[in-house]
């Protein structure tokens, strides 16, 4: 299935998939880049585990130091 991009970047879902994916408006997806260069559409699920923004929310508190925290932001910690 091919589709035109717009000046703006923009693509429209070919209907077949965004039913096969359930995509519906309003709906979250993301673009993976796999090794060999192609890009997966994938619906992000609303169970999905948070960010890892989201994850860290409340944790870096008094006397932590800048590498700590830059740590925690990295996955590290």
């Amino acid at each position: 299935m091919a589709t035109m991009v717009t000046s703006k970047g923009q693509v429209t879902i070919p209907k077949p998939v965004r039913d096969r994916l359930g995509i519906k408006p309003g709906s979250a997806v993301e673009f993976e880049l796999t090794e060999d260069g192609r890009v997966v559409l994938v619906k992000v699920d609303a169970a999905r585990l948070p960010s890892r923004f989201q994850a860290l929310r409340g944790r870096a508190g008094k006397g932590l130091t800048t590498d700590e925290i830059m740590a925690l932001t990295r996955g590290e910690g």
